[in-house]
């Protein structure tokens, strides 16, 4: 999908984070045997050294054009300052996809201002909708623009470098407390669409709230996310990239490595480190090294995976 075309309660604040690894400038993973591992936190020019050569991608989040409050007056030209950061990419990448919240309040204004913006990239885009993508009275706004060729709500697949993506939409039936949901048909729909895939085929999942469990008293999760990652089991190498939260989180369990991006309009507080989520406003010279983006690389054969987060500033 082009821009042209288309449960777990009760748990700890300490158990959350004793079970994440919180990510500064660039984060470089390695896949061996299907098992992702994590070679730690480092410098954004040695990450992009270490990176093999190989198919690489974009992850671009919550964006939320047509947001103007203090946590960030010009969420627009953030975002612009992010794409001038990817079109000053030594290598080009091969796509990007954008995760949720493209606009702040599903208006037609705000859809037009973040494509004029994004397609200065030159890359082809695959969005998935966040919730405040889908709140215009008649809830067409996102699917006139990314929904073409899609199913259900606007879930779809495609292949790409030897690696299987599917786009998932978790945020049309929100369930208590704003936790995501997929739905019966869409997760019937995924079985299908992964039924008869090599098991040695790379797997990226992504969607706008994120699938895994980070902390549901937020709604940080999906109530059926655990049902999705159940028909991703069998395969070596499964990537699941999500937004929604506005920070840098990743986890490993077996063969699934998660990842949460940063947002490119402003940062929300760390799991219960306030009263509620929301925009956080920080000093104005903190800002954007709270803010970026993030580049994925594959390479064939060696089941390599990077991922490098690169904020706008610092």
């Amino acid at each position: 999908m082009s821009g042209q075309d288309h449960g777990e309660d009760g748990v700890s604040r300490r158990k959350v984070l004793e079970c994440m690894t919180w990510a500064g400038t660039g984060v470089l993973w390695t896949v061996t045997g299907g098992v992702p591992r994590s070679l730690g936190i480092i410098d954004s020019a040695e990450a992009a050294t270490a990176a093999t050569p190989g198919m690489s991608f974009l992850q671009i989040s919550d964006s939320h054009v047509g947001f103007d409050k203090p946590a960030n007056p010009n969420a627009l030209g953030t975002l612009e300052e992010a794409v001038n950061k990817i079109n000053a990419m030594p290598a080009k990448p091969s796509f990007m996809i954008h995760t949720g919240d493209i606009t702040h309040l599903s208006k037609a204004a705000e859809f037009d201002n973040a494509e004029r913006i994004i397609s200065q990239t030159k890359l082809d885009v695959h969005y998935v909708p966040g919730e405040h993508d889908f709140i215009d009275e008649e809830v067409k706004l996102y699917r006139e623009r990314y929904g073409r060729g899609t199913k259900g709500h606007g879930w779809y697949s495609f292949d790409a470098g030897g690696v299987h993506f599917v786009g998932l939409v978790n945020v049309v039936d929100l369930k208590a407390g704003g936790l995501g949901n997929l739905g019966a048909e869409q997760l019937a729909w995924l079985e299908d669409d992964l039924r008869g895939k090599s098991k040695s085929t790379p797997i990226v999942l992504f969607a706008h709230i994120p699938l895994w469990t980070v902390y549901p008293e937020w709604g940080w999760g999906t109530e059926d996310g655990g049902r999705a990652l159940e028909y991703v089991k069998g395969f070596g190498s499964v990537t699941v990239l999500n937004g929604h939260i506005h920070q840098v989180m990743q986890k490993v369990e077996g063969n699934v490595t998660f990842h949460t991006a940063r947002s490119t309009a402003f940062p929300q507080p760390a799991p219960g480190a306030a009263p509620s989520p929301g925009p956080m406003k920080v000093e104005d010279a903190r800002l954007r090294s709270m803010l970026g983006v993030a580049s994925i690389n594959f390479k064939q054969n060696e089941q390599r995976l990077a991922i490098i987060d690169t904020p706008l500033q610092g």
